[in-house]
């Protein structure tokens, strides 16, 4: 792409955005690099800025510029996963003796690396509830570094207002990071509301297909962009071609994927309001849905998760989970097919007896791109038998 990439639309960059045709053979598709070094031409002379591929792989570089393009960002990096995209940005920010505000129902592995991890290299932590912003300035301490945000978060879905907490970040000279993996930047889009640094697992609906796991760093600061690219390679926690290359096909699709999650999410927020054994759902489509109004300030639409209690306990909930047959039982999210986990015993089971522990009835379905209908019955035949 040429021209400046703010000219064209999402599905536009998504498909072009550091993707030109091949300049040696004219593949319009970015070819898989597989190599682990590049003749130089003479001692220093590297070919296209390329020496090893733990530093840079054209592939890589390709899914990194789409990447940017698609959140708004200068700078875009890959990682080998999403977690490895977390320790990084974390690592870069962070030293010994500073402070993290983190969300009181973030992502388990978020607050596995954070407490069991960065905890013994001094680096403290206070969860807290993103969406009351006075007890997130309450939180806030004179070596407060970092407020880690998920929005929606995973796996109860809260919404947090992104604008107001990087106005309450800056003000106290911290950086407003933003894990944007479940709204994708098809729905929203952090750093034009003030993040400083967007992350993602790439795994989940960026990949879109269950079969590669990745990460992703997104920034327009540039010192930022250069300590993250240095801990990148340094500790080398990089995607391989193939892996980058996969996430690239994934991204090609990822518009119209997120607007048939979110049909499909949309429906069966509805159905599940009318069944008798829901006790609550947490979808911020629903107009109830605390987070309803900023949700729909800043997000495009709103998404392909769902979570639920089920009356009975936790022995329902899981009864519920091993009764789908066309949600697959299984971890992670964001793929084409439909998928059903009790976060409990499964994603969310480092949380358990702390604050960000998730309740034992709680069912979390990543709804796919099947036909809505069946996905209906076939929850609805689970919650029937319990």
């Amino acid at each position: 792409m040429t021209d400046s990439a703010a000219s064209f639309g999402f599905e536009t960059r998504a498909i072009h955005a550091g993707q030109d045709p091949d300049p040696v053979t004219g593949s319009v598709i970015v070819p898989i690099h597989a190599t682990s070094t590049y003749a130089q031409d003479g001692v220093g002379g590297l070919r296209g800025g390329y020496e090893y591929s733990r530093t840079g792989n054209p592939t890589r570089t390709a899914l990194e510029e789409c990447l940017a393009s698609l959140e708004g960002g200068r700078h875009g990096l890959a990682f080998a996963s999403g977690m490895a995209a977390t320790d990084v940005v974390l690592r870069s920010v962070c030293r010994p003796g500073d402070h993290i505000v983190m969300a009181n129902d973030a992502y388990g592995g978020t607050f596995r690396l954070i407490d069991k991890v960065l905890r013994h290299w001094g680096i403290e932590h206070t969860p807290v509830p993103l969406t009351d912003v006075d007890a997130v300035r309450a939180a806030i301490r004179p070596n407060t570094k970092v407020i880690w945000v998920e929005t929606p978060t995973n796996p109860l879905l809260n919404i947090a207002d992104i604008a107001l907490l990087a106005q309450v970040a800056h003000s106290a000279g911290a950086r407003l990071v933003v894990d944007n993996t479940f709204a994708t930047p098809y729905l929203q889009t952090p750093l034009e509301l003030g993040a400083d640094v967007v992350t993602h697992s790439t795994t989940k609906y960026i990949g879109g297909h269950s079969d590669v796991v990745g990460g992703a760093v997104i920034t327009s600061d540039d010192e930022l962009a250069e300590q993250f690219a240095f801990l990148q390679n340094g500790a080398g926690g990089v995607p391989g071609p193939f892996d980058a290359w996969l996430t690239l096909r994934g991204i090609k699709t990822l518009g119209v994927r997120m607007d048939r999650h979110s049909d499909n999410s949309e429906r069966i927020a509805e159905a599940l309001q009318r069944h008798p054994k829901v006790t609550k759902i947490y979808y911020p489509g629903l107009p109830e849905h605390p987070g309803h109004e900023v949700a729909a300030k800043q997000m495009r639409r709103f998404g392909g998760m769902l979570s639920f209690l089920v009356e009975g306990g936790e022995e329902a909930a899981l009864r519920v989970c091993a009764r789908t047959k066309l949600f697959t039982l299984a971890e992670s999210l964001g793929g084409v097919e439909s998928l059903i986990e009790h976060p409990g015993r499964m994603t969310h089971a480092s949380t358990a007896g702390s604050l960000l522990e998730v309740p034992a009835d709680l069912v979390r379905i990543s709804v796919g791109i099947e036909s809505a209908d069946d996905l209906i019955a076939d929850l609805t035949a689970a919650l029937d038998t319990v």
